[in-house]
This record gives structure tokens, sequence and C-alpha cells, in this order.
């Protein structure tokens, strides 16, 4: 598993939260480690999934998500 920071414009409410475990929570490979707003913290197995991908979950609610650069 590998780990992923999304930053996330446009969340403003608890609304945006659910929406956005909600698109996190349909991905297959993808655990949620923090949702807050205006960022999401994730594993996700790059056999099924990637930063692309997820961030694109995301911004299909409504919401722009840009996955962080990683530290390592």
């Amino acid at each position: 598993m590998e780990k992923l920071t999304l930053h996330i414009e446009g969340m403003s409410c608890a609304h945006c939260l659910n929406a956005v475990n909600k698109a996190l929570n349909s991905l297959d490979g993808v655990e949620i480690e923090s949702v807050k707003i205006g960022r999401a913290e994730v594993r996700f197995d790059p056999s099924k999934a990637d930063p692309t991908t997820i961030a694109a979950a995301v911004s299909e609610q409504g919401y722009r998500a840009t996955p962080a650069p990683s530290a390592g």
C-alpha cells in the first residue's frame, strides 16, 4: 500500500466531507485514513488504483483534487 495526500479545493461543509468520503470509498484498493476540509489522506494498492484515478473520483463530485507531491 502507498500513501497519498490530496489537496481539495471547494470543500466547506459536512456535505462536502460526505461526498468526498463516498467517492473515495467507491474505489477498489483505496483505504481512507482521513478526510478534512481541503485535504484527504488515503492508502492505495497501486495494482488497483493510482493518484490520478483517485483525484479524478473526487473531482467528479465537483471539487478540485490535486495529488500532493510525494515526500520520498
